[in-house]
């Protein structure tokens, strides 16, 4: 095992904040293998590079010895995490959690290492507390102290309504690392107050535990990363997203497409490569051996081979990519500019006008110059934009 520094060294990169460093230290110490738990409330189906970036730090504790608690909340996605919501969230049906949570654990192994998690349901403990356990673990928190979350803040300053569940969330997800005896958790920056609730419940319930009082888990926040856009976060509704079961060639292409400084933070977050090597390589180079590592990860090293010739190929001879995304609109014609709006092929009216301008944007192989010409979408058109992003779309 490496050593305490070396440790500290590959758990620090990339992270936001770490509460507190001294306690890891001391859990470092003890020269045992830390339970390090991550919970997934299994919302939705695809995982993208967005929800990657913790599960590279996992797999960095993975590496360096340490054992992953991969909590499924199938029991917490009937809630809704309230996390970052402006609004109550729609609960999930048992049929959507289960289908869920099975896609969610042929993704994540991608990057875990199967053999060094431990995968459990929180289920299996939170649907046998019963009302005097809620009442007791409701007690341990005050409305004044949950009010100090920002997003229920905002709601409750816009008039717009709590439900009373959505206060028990951070409870039961703080719960969960009573159950688990968790001696570290990871998780997005807008997780910090779930975690923290972690933190004090485990010292509450210390009999529970078997956790010294002094020593509860240590909390790890991960940056939310930029989409491919470089501005807003990583999202499949914003189409600024790479999936990470998306073809080879999709996620080559789109890592081709993101910006210099974009790539870098990308490095840092997603992969284990020595920043400072990779800042002596010509971008370009930089951004195909990238692309080349996350396709490596994802699938293997020879689809990665395949997919940097395939983009070679295609973008010296300026050709067309064989595997492109499908998108249907409802409507038979509309404006250029709404079109790439709609498609998310652009991020707002006035940058789709931007393209459009620059002679940027091309259907069927012919450039738009004009910013109210429409398309008639009475055929499948191939609509590309700038040298690398292309969609085929179609009327419903």
């Amino acid at each position: 095992m490496k050593s305490i520094e070396e440790q500290l060294k590959i758990i620090k990169r990339g992270v936001v904040e770490l509460i507190p460093e001294e306690e890891l230290i001391a859990k470092l110490k003890e020269g045992r293998p830390l339970r390090v738990k991550w919970g997934a409330d299994p919302s939705a189906p695809d995982i993208h590079l967005g929800h990657s970036v913790v599960l590279n730090k996992l797999r960095q504790f993975q590496d360096l010895g340490h054992k992953v608690i991969f909590i499924i909340g199938d029991f917490t996605a009937r809630i809704g995490d309230p996390s970052g919501k402006s609004e109550t969230r729609k609960p999930l049906t048992p049929q959507e959690v289960k289908k869920n949570a099975e896609t969610y654990q042929e993704q994540v192994f991608k990057i875990l290492d199967k053999k060094a998690t431990e995968v459990v349901y929180n289920h299996n403990w939170l649907s046998k507390l019963n009302m005097e356990d809620i009442f007791n673990l409701a007690a341990k928190y005050t409305v004044a102290r949950m009010l100090e979350r920002d997003d229920f803040m905002n709601r409750f300053e816009k008039e717009r309504p709590i439900s009373i569940h959505e206060f028990l969330y951070p409870l039961v997800q703080g719960y969960d690392s009573v159950e688990v005896k968790a001696d570290i958790e990871v998780g997005g920056t807008d997780q910090k107050f779930n975690m923290l609730v972690g933190r004090e419940l485990q010292r509450d319930y210390k009999d529970k535990t078997q956790v010294v009082i002094t020593m509860p888990q240590v909390i790890l926040t991960m940056p939310l990363l930029e989409g491919t856009d470089g501005v807003q976060k990583m999202s499949k509704s914003l189409n600024n997203y790479i999936g990470i079961t998306e073809s080879p060639a999709q996620i080559f292409g789109k890592t081709m497409s993101i910006s210099d400084d974009l790539m870098m933070r990308y490095y840092e977050l997603l992969t284990n490569e020595n920043l400072e090597a990779i800042k002596q390589l010509h971008p370009k180079e930089a951004k195909m051996k990238l692309a080349s590592i996350l396709i490596t990860k994802f699938y293997n090293a020879k689809e990665a081979q395949k997919a940097a010739e395939g983009f070679d190929a295609i973008f010296k001879q300026g050709g067309t990519p064989e595997d492109i995304e499908t998108a249907v609109v409802a409507k038979k014609e509309l404006n250029i500019i709404d079109l790439l709006s709609e498609t998310k092929l652009a991020s707002s009216k006035t940058d789709a006008k931007r393209l459009v301008g620059q002679g940027g944007v091309s259907v069927d192989g012919e450039v738009i110059k004009d910013e109210k010409q429409t398309v008639s979408l009475d055929r499948e058109r191939l609509i590309k934009v700038g040298k690398r992003r292309f969609l085929k779309v179609k009327n419903a």
